[in-house]
């Protein structure tokens, strides 16, 4: 299951994690806290990049809206993660947008400071380079459930790879998102979400307490990953 996750994991909390502690105190030496509140955009599509984000409480949206307005979401992001930074490697305007999912807390790091920070610790940028190619295979992995699998193989897969980046930060566990951004993670309707998660829900494999939803069998979500049909 490590393997499966991974496919779909931008790993971007551990981005930090090969430096020295003097070169990570380097680092959060240069952040500057932030609060967020929800439904505020920390970037939108064809914005100037300012500088990076790190999470320290709360969820964030990465999506990109299509011609006729509605939004498809390409990942959430959760504490630890950084975000915001593919833009600046690029120098270029942003692709897409961010969104508070709740009131943030988050780490702050200007874009004149990254750069300096990314030439005096050769590290850093080793392990943003590395990344960046992660990301690009998770998406990649992402557009092709997308374009090949059925409504219920995406929900399946995206219920599996949620519930696992959410029960990192949350006690209580369960996939705790409006029913409109989980359609627009997999890329349906809200009626046809509610639909499949009615069938789950009869069939045992879930449960829903209010909004949030809880796995109750996960072979079985698993063995519709692996139908052919799907």
């Amino acid at each position: 299951m490590k393997n499966f996750y991974s496919q779909f994991d931008f790993q971007s909390e551990l981005l930090f994690e090969a430096l020295t502690t003097d070169e990570k105190n380097a680092v959060y030496a240069s952040m500057e806290s932030l609060t967020i509140k929800k439904g505020s955009l920390l970037f939108y599509e064809e914005g100037v990049p300012t500088g990076i984000f790190q999470i320290k409480k709360g969820k964030v949206k990465k999506f990109k809206r299509g011609f006729s307005g509605t939004e498809q979401i390409f990942y959430i992001y959760t504490p630890g993660d950084v975000f915001g930074y593919h833009a600046l490697f690029g120098e270029e305007r942003y692709q897409d947008s961010c969104e508070a999912l709740e009131d943030l807390e988050v780490n702050f790091i200007a874009k004149d400071i990254f750069f300096q920070l990314l030439q005096v610790i050769p590290a850093l940028q080793q392990t943003f380079i590395k990344n960046i190619g992660h990301e690009f295979g998770v998406l990649a992995n992402i557009i092709a459930v997308l374009a090949q699998k059925n409504l219920n193989a995406r929900l399946a897969i995206n219920l599996l790879i949620l519930e696992n980046r959410f029960e990192k930060h949350s006690k209580a566990g369960g996939i705790d998102l409006t029913r409109e951004d989980l359609a627009n993670i997999i890329g349906t309707s809200a009626e046809s979400l509610g639909r499949s998660l009615k069938q789950f829900k009869d069939e045992g494999i879930i449960e829903v307490d209010k909004r949030v939803i809880y796995i109750k069998n996960k072979e079985q979500l698993l063995q519709l990953l692996s139908n052919k049909e799907s």
